[in-house]
């Protein structure tokens, strides 16, 4: 499974697989699913990759313009 990101931009939905692909400005984050391989939960415990997403999903809610 790939990272599925789905966010409004612009008012239109647009779905991103890459996190460096999502833009700086966004209107809302409307589905967020970081891919977290295998690999990467039995290196860390998964812990640090939760950690990770953790913190780009709350940098991505810094980004949102249109929050309700």
């Amino acid at each position: 499974m790939a990272h599925k990101f789905v966010i409004l931009v612009n008012g239109q939905l647009e779905t991103y697989t890459e996190w460096e692909d999502i833009p700086d400005v966004i209107d809302n984050v409307i589905e967020f699913l970081p891919d977290v391989s295998e690999e990467e939960r039995q290196v860390d415990g998964c812990e640090g990759s939760t950690y990770l997403w953790n913190d780009r999903l709350q940098e991505l809610i810094t980004r949102e313009q249109n929050t309700k």
